[in-house]
């Protein structure tokens, strides 16, 4: 026993770790199923976060700006329209919590009609009610119910729109948009742990005569599991980076963000969020760092 120790740390010290490499196979197909799979898990990586990361960007647009803002629609008869609007602007004006209120205009009536009617609609021959931009103060705002009673009162034709009914859903949509992405990383990552596993066992079932010796002559089996882990942990980081790098490009051709494309031309990173995919290929180490070691010494303390 004590011949075998001593052997043993013969070996440790002056083996060193490049020579334990070499009882994993440098080339063959679980060399090849490592760096594919770490790279296309990487590349959908990519996405996925872009997508988490630009569904968040647009919902927090949007509820920002419904959030600092509220309408008033006032339905009347024509000849009260112009009375109720003035008894509106009054009420407003002494209401605390509230920023500005404009009357939109003829014209600002039709241009948000015109996407959905044209430009020919005849906005002077239509019923149409006028509305009221509100603009909140930056101190919390007012208190809806109150202006409500207050317009019930004094101006039976108008109806506040505080857009509590366009919030809610966008936040909730927001929210599950970034559950959705983190569930799709930690998918992305189980898949990457998997393949990993597979061919590490694969390797090490193909090395098995190999490692019957390396036992004979006094190695550790942390010792024989610390190739394995070294290599496979180098391909899964190789692959990973290569992958984050093709997604990085492909997201770089995309549209820009705009108006008119909505939002699918605001998938992407914008400022310091091209920094996120950088931690892809880390991440993608440690994956594979802890596949391997798991799988390398549960196959060793089986008997490979």
């Amino acid at each position: 026993m004590r011949r075998l120790i001593f052997a043993q740390d013969l070996l440790m010290r002056f083996v060193p770790a490049t020579a334990a490499d070499r009882v994993v196979p440098p080339t063959g197909y679980t060399a090849m199923l490592t760096t594919a799979t770490a790279a296309a898990m990487a590349f959908l990586a990519v996405f996925a976060l872009a997508l988490s990361l630009a569904a968040g960007r647009v919902a927090d647009r949007w509820s920002d700006a419904l959030t600092r803002g509220a309408t008033i629609r006032i339905s009347a008869p024509a000849e009260q329209v112009a009375a109720q609007t003035q008894a509106v602007m009054a009420i407003l004006k002494s209401t605390p919590g509230v920023l500005d209120a404009r009357a939109f205009s003829v014209d600002e009536t039709k241009a948000l009609l015109q996407p959905w009617f044209g430009p020919d609609l005849p906005v002077d021959s239509l019923p149409l009610p006028q509305l009221i931009e509100i603009r909140e103060s930056d101190g919390g705002g007012f208190d809806p119910e109150a202006l409500r009673l207050r317009l019930t009162a004094e101006a039976p034709g108008a109806v506040l729109d505080d857009h509590l009914r366009w919030r809610r859903p966008l936040a909730q949509a927001a929210e599950r948009l970034r559950l959705l992405g983190l569930m799709s990383l930690a998918l992305i990552g189980a898949v990457t742990a998997a393949m990993i596993t597979l061919a590490a066992q694969a390797a090490l079932a193909a090395n098995g005569q190999v490692l019957r010796v390396l036992r004979l002559i006094g190695a550790r089996d942390s010792y024989i599991a610390r190739a394995f882990v070294r290599r496979y942990t180098l391909r899964a980081l190789g692959g990973a980076a290569a992958g984050t790098v093709l997604g990085m490009i492909a997201l770089a051709f995309l549209p820009a963000a705009s108006e008119e494309g909505g939002f699918l031309s605001g998938v992407g990173f914008t400022g310091l969020d091209w920094l996120w995919p950088l931690a892809i290929p880390p991440l993608a180490a440690l994956v594979g760092f802890g596949a391997t070691r798991r799988a390398a010494l549960r196959v060793l303390r089986d008997g490979a």
